[in-house]
């Protein structure tokens, strides 16, 4: 490992604010100096968590060389060494040559330690980070409940510092990392759920008869904190692409993303207690915990449980490919439609594969998978949770050219052959 180097760039655009001197804590898992002015990276904050690391490994496979930002507060170490090896599985099947994966080890919000790196990756002229896939944030929504200020000191200002520097060093095509939990309680209406349900800007739409309609800015009644951190960034970023139409903005608005890559490589393992479904799941099949909770049973659905919109980790990391391209207006094939100024300014897409399954179906279908009971309580219901959470997908089929690929099935089929890719490393090393 190299220590990065604490000297500027003579040539690094002008600072738009002071900073404090540079502290040496940070540190390069990879030689990121020796060939900083050679190639383009994809910058993604958060790169090391479930979907960041899936998403980095989706990046190099379309041909992107990926720089990832991550504290390691909530991965491992070892999933850069995962996400490197099933990039290279999948360019030895191919027989071609796998992109750079970098890693920059620090909390995104330390404006001095994103400073350097950005003078790192200054060529002289530009910035070689075209574009950035923003992941870093808290995502519990139970624990935001109980400590809000945790998550608007994250989940936003730590945004903001990021935007800030991303504006004075020109790096202007932002993917933001959203959620369904925008949506707050329109979700208990009982029908899929549009972007147009949550709008920062009025704007015109039509619905499924075809008929006219204004969609009016604003959210109801979102639930908690957390989903207020994903409603308060969207609207911070469609405020910042009014006010400078230099900026390409998507904010992917992600329902429940489970699975893991075919590979068996990487999977969802959090330092923290996980909230997820299938992480729980795979706790108690592994043995270490003794059952899982389902919360209410006596939701208005066919069988009590509550229904998600349940979509495979890699088709969500595809779609992140996707907007990406649309941004970088690498697909011509899309239909974004860009303003006057030739901007795509901001937007807003589901990701989700647009039908509902509840969480006994999936306990049941994991069950039948991997053939091992599995077994559960039911408890009551969170607070901040709603019946039923499930997308309409059509915007980003239409207008991203991406649709989500994978069953249930297949996801729960990847999560038993990772189970088992893992147990076998694990009897390896003894």
């Amino acid at each position: 490992m190299l220590s990065s180097s604490s000297s500027s760039l003579n040539s690094s655009p002008p600072r738009s604010t002071t900073s404090t001197p540079c502290t040496e804590h940070n540190l390069f898992f990879a030689n990121i100096v020796s060939d900083y002015v050679d190639p383009q990276y994809i910058l993604v904050t958060g790169g090391l968590g479930f979907i960041g690391s899936h998403t980095s490994l989706e990046l190099l496979k379309a041909g992107y060389n990926v720089l990832i930002v991550d504290d390691l507060s909530n991965s491992y170490p070892d999933v850069f060494d995962r996400i490197l090896a099933a990039a290279h599985l999948h360019f030895g099947n191919t027989k071609s040559q796998c992109p750079k994966l970098k890693l920059w080890k620090a909390d995104y919000r330390d404006e001095c330690s994103m400073r350097r790196l950005f003078q790192t990756y200054w060529n002289g002229q530009q910035t070689n980070i075209t574009g950035v896939i923003h992941f870093a944030a808290f995502k519990a929504v139970e624990e935001s409940i109980r400590n809000p200020l945790r998550y608007y000191l994250n989940n936003i200002n730590g945004m903001v510092v990021l935007l800030g520097l991303l504006e004075e060093f020109d790096v202007k095509n932002f993917i933001f990392s959203s959620s369904a939990t925008v949506y707050g309680s329109v979700a208990d209406r009982g029908v899929s759920l549009r972007e147009e349900d949550c709008v920062h800007r009025s704007e015109e739409f039509l619905d499924h008869d075809g008929f006219k309609h204004i969609a009016v800015p604003g959210c109801i009644g979102i639930t908690n904190p957390y989903g207020r951190t994903k409603y308060f960034g969207e609207a911070i970023l469609s405020d910042l692409a009014v006010s400078d139409p230099t900026w390409n903005i998507i904010a992917l608005r992600y329902f429940n993303p489970i699975g893991c890559d075919s590979s068996g490589l990487l999977g969802e393992d959090p330092r923290d207690v996980p909230s997820n479904l299938l992480p729980i799941v795979v706790k108690v099949m592994t043995g270490q915990w003794q059952e899982l909770s389902i919360y209410g049973a006596d939701w208005d659905t066919a069988d009590g449980t509550a229904i998600r919109d349940f979509i495979h980790v890699s088709d969500l990391a595809r779609g992140h490919i996707a907007a990406l391209e649309t941004l970088m207006q690498r697909k011509p094939e899309s239909v974004l439609l860009q303003d006057q100024r030739g901007s795509i300014g901001f937007a807003t897409f589901n990701l989700g594969t647009g039908s509902g399954h509840s969480v006994q179906e999936v306990i049941d279908t994991m069950a039948a998978v991997s053939n091992t009971s599995i077994p559960y309580k039911v408890v009551g219901r969170r607070p901040g949770d709603v019946g039923s959470c499930v997308a309409e997908a059509g915007k980003a089929n239409k207008q991203l050219c991406w649709q989500a690929q994978k069953s249930l099935k297949d996801a729960c089929t990847d999560i038993s052959h990772q189970i088992f890719f893992s147990l076998v490393v694990v009897v390896i090393d003894a």
